[in-house]
């Protein structure tokens, strides 16, 4: 993800369409290079998951799949998604249980995402300042890690505006 990401997922000329067709491009072209299948199915299912920049749990990816595939199962978007996850197309959001696109597709990285509590969006950010100061910590504690997540609930910048102008018009009457 690129440092302007976080303006253009908020922004209103945010082009989502180009999104979700630079994901499945990017899914396409490392499924390729390192010799694995992106099924129909699991391309369905990581077009599904980019349809918004919000967490989506696996039984609403079930229900959304099962017009297109009425023979679709819970075990077939689990697997869908263990393989998704594996290429390091999707990220699992723990705490809400639920997956999102990851932007940094094909490298490996530790993870900051930041959930709206408003309007559950789920930004992936960078963060090499925090996760530094994770990494010399996890260090003076003998502790090595498997691999890191931080998860982050609050009001994204969108939501904190929109908040902040609630009160302030309240604040009037």
């Amino acid at each position: 993800m690129t440092e302007s990401e976080p303006e253009r997922i908020s922004h209103p000329e945010h082009d989502h369409n180009l999104c979700i067709r630079n994901a499945i491009s990017v899914a396409e072209q490392l499924c390729l290079s390192r010799g694995v299948q992106l099924t129909p199915i699991r391309h369905k299912i990581l077009e599904l998951i980019w349809n918004s920049h919000k967490a989506v749990k696996a039984y609403d990816l079930l229900d959304q799949i099962r017009p297109v595939n009425d023979a679709a199962k819970p075990s077939t978007v689990y697997r869908a998604l263990d393989f998704l996850l594996e290429q390091g197309l999707i990220h699992r959001v723990e705490s809400l249980n639920a997956f999102v696109g990851c932007h940094c597709s094909g490298t490996q990285h530790d993870q900051l995402l930041l959930i709206c509590t408003a309007c559950h969006t789920v930004e992936e950010r960078a963060a090499p300042a925090v996760l530094s100061a994770l990494g010399t910590e996890l260090g003076d504690a003998g502790f090595v890690p498997q691999r890191k997540t931080i998860e982050i609930h609050g009001l994204c910048r969108s939501c904190k505006s929109v908040s902040a102008a609630a009160s302030e018009k309240a604040d009037k009457h």
